[in-house]
């Protein structure tokens, strides 16, 4: 899907800029493998890695365009599902295409419309548009924050990336982490506040912001956000709807060049996605419909039901790809494996993540890679719909916090003592909390558990969101994986976003309107099947692997980690308690295990990056 980084200096000389530019786009090479390219001038520098998705000919970036005595330059990673309507107006308007691709579309959308192009697009995208003519750069991300971009202002210099490592890889910047930055990965982690870089000086561009930078300085805008007003639909015309967006969305999102897949785990949203590619597959001749499934060795062995995994998703893989004639192929992950790739999972996300749910996701796309390009994925679903325990369990509802982050006592409980006064976990994670909701649009005179419903909404689409569409991006693209998620589509977010919860809980079911949709598509077991997250491992070798593996770093007092945890308290944790939690510590799925698996990803994170701590 690309990497696209770049460089702004009002007191360098950038036109010998390219060895540094060619370092920070190096390190995006896993999300461009294809091709790279490079621009520059006397104040910008830009740069791209390119993963040919489409128009292989006539993709090439930078892409520039001259219109007289003006020049526009653009990196762009993404992908836009209107291309061809918004190239038939801009023909229609004047301009001539010499390519297919929708980043040519982009850049004569921005160059007729400016700023206001974004309103136009329906796609997921990070781009950079430098105009040579009045020496300024444009930024701006995608609604849903689908694509990354990250950026940083230092004096005179203004440096921007796919990743964090493409901005740490340019020589004016240190990685440092000062007490926010310790709260953000210690009190959120592995959430973060949006908007927050983690690292000292870099910020994160919001979903659905733009950013101009010239000589005048730098200015944010948000150009989207989710505005909360009455639904104008009843039951059925809901459904209708619903159901509408939904095949439209996935429809759209299987143009493509090169092969494409999908993700199947056997549950509603990921059979939905399947469902109506296999149906568009066969309408268009386009040959069998490839699906990618996930499991871990001896699972069959271990699985035992609980309340968030309530059955295996084996023997409903089975009878999703029997019924639809799909050809699937099944990606086994052993145990060691799924340790060792804590490593590269940090090294992909370029911070501590989700653990194995990142490490196993990061094997899982590095196997889909070598027989696909383009994955289509059922994240956010859950987000978007309502699918989560967290929607309608009186505890969550009445949690004056984040709903999937309850138990702080053990992250208390774990920081160095010296740490605890200053960082103040509790606060600052009660502090960005209230910052959330206070950005929230309401909807005078809402129903209070409408409206705390609502609020919840607003949480995980802002933050729990976030989280998964971080982790989904990272370790697809550190395999140059491109894949897309359907259910964040902005016009599917902002007509579910009003919808009442009693039609989105119809039926008594969570996501009940989604499976009203959709249940058309295919047999009613595994529509009405219950939900059931992402698999993880439950061989417990991989606790023993875990606990091993943390021992020695707390027996070694050499770790970076020491200066951040209670050593004493953790290692009492381990061999008290080994590495059961009562409750989940994050998500749904992030337990005991997970627990030691992201303190040891931190000490991977503070190794590798060789971050200097700030008091």
């Amino acid at each position: 899907m690309c990497g696209i980084t770049g460089w702004i200096d009002w007191e360098q000389d950038l036109t010998q800029s390219k060895p540094i530019l060619e370092k920070m786009a190096d390190k995006l090479a896993a999300r461009g493998p294809d091709a790279s390219g490079y621009w520059t001038s006397v104040r910008a520098g830009i740069g791209h890695r390119r993963l040919i998705v489409v128009d292989p000919a006539g993709g090439v970036q930078p892409m520039i365009r001259r219109f007289g005595d003006r020049t526009y330059v653009l990196t762009y990673n993404g992908e836009l599902y209107n291309t061809e309507e918004i190239r038939s107006d801009l023909k229609s308007l004047g301009y001539h295409f010499e390519s297919y691709s929708d980043t040519e579309a982009l850049l004569l959308a921005y160059i007729e419309w400016g700023p206001a192009c974004l309103e136009r697009f329906n796609g997921i995208f990070a781009f950079g548009v430098w105009t040579e003519h009045d020496q300024s750069l444009f930024l701006a991300r995608d609604r849903m924050g689908v694509k990354p971009l990250f950026y940083t202002k230092r004096g005179n210099t203004f440096l921007f990336g796919s990743e964090i490592k493409a901005i740490l890889a340019h020589p004016q910047v240190e990685p440092e982490l000062d007490r926010e930055g310790i709260a953000e990965v210690l009190g959120l982690g592995p959430a973060r506040t949006p908007g927050n870089g983690v690292f000292l000086g870099i910020k994160e561009l919001r979903p659905g912001f733009r950013l101009i930078f010239n000589r005048e300085g730098l200015k944010l805008e948000r150009y989207w956000s989710l505005e909360s007003k009455p639904h104008p639909d009843d039951f059925e015309t809901t459904v209708a709807r619903v159901r509408e967006l939904v095949e439209d969305t996935i429809e759209r999102q299987l143009v493509s060049d090169v092969p494409v897949c999908t993700f199947l785990s056997g549950g509603l949203d990921s059979s939905t996605i399947t469902g109506i590619a296999r149906k568009a597959y066969v309408r268009d001749d386009k040959g069998p419909l490839q699906t990618f499934s996930i499991d871990y060795v001896d699972n069959d062995k271990y699985f035992t039901p609980n309340d968030f995994q309530p059955n295996a998703d084996a023997p409903w893989i089975k009878k999703v790809n029997d019924f639809l004639g799909t050809q699937s192929q099944l990606v086994l992950i052993d145990t060691p494996q799924l340790g060792a790739a804590l490593h590269e999972a940090v090294l992909a996300r370029d911070l501590p993540g989700m653990a194995d749910v990142d490490s196993s996701l990061y094997l899982f796309c590095r196997e889909i890679k070598k027989k696909a390009t383009v994955g289509l994925s059922g994240e956010c679903a859950d987000e978007v719909f309502g699918g989560y325990p967290w929607f309608y369990r009186q505890e969550t509802l009445d949690a004056a916090t984040f709903p999937w982050s309850l138990n702080m006592e053990i992250r208390n409980r774990m920081l160095a003592p010296e740490w605890k006064p200053k960082l103040a976990l509790s606060d600052y994670v009660n502090d960005r909390y209230r910052e959330a909701l206070a950005e929230m649009s309401r909807l005078p005179g809402e129903d209070p558990l409408e409206e705390r419903r609502r609020e919840i909404f607003y949480l995980n689409h802002h933050w729990f969101m976030a989280v998964l569409l971080d982790r989904k991006d990272r370790m697809s693209m550190a395999s140059g994986l491109e894949v897309r998620v359907p259910f964040c589509d902005h016009r599917l977010v902002e007509y579910v976003w009003n919808i009442p919860w009693r039609y989105k809980y119809c039926d008594n079911r969570e996501k009940g309107i989604l499976r009203r949709a959709v249940r058309h598509l295919l047999p009613e077991d595994i529509i009405y099947r219950r939900k059931s997250p992402y698999p993880k491992t439950h061989n417990p070798g991989y606790s023993q692997f875990l606990q091993e593996k943390m021992l020695a770093i707390l027996n070694n007092q050499n770790e970076p980690l020491h200066q951040l945890i209670d050593a004493p308290v953790v290692k009492d944790f381990i061999l008290k308690e080994g590495t059961v939690l009562n409750r989940p510590w994050f998500g749904q799925l992030m337990n005991g295990p997970q627990l030691l698996a992201y303190l040891i990803q931190l000490n991977i994170w503070l190794t590798e990056y060789r971050i200097r701590i700030l008091g």
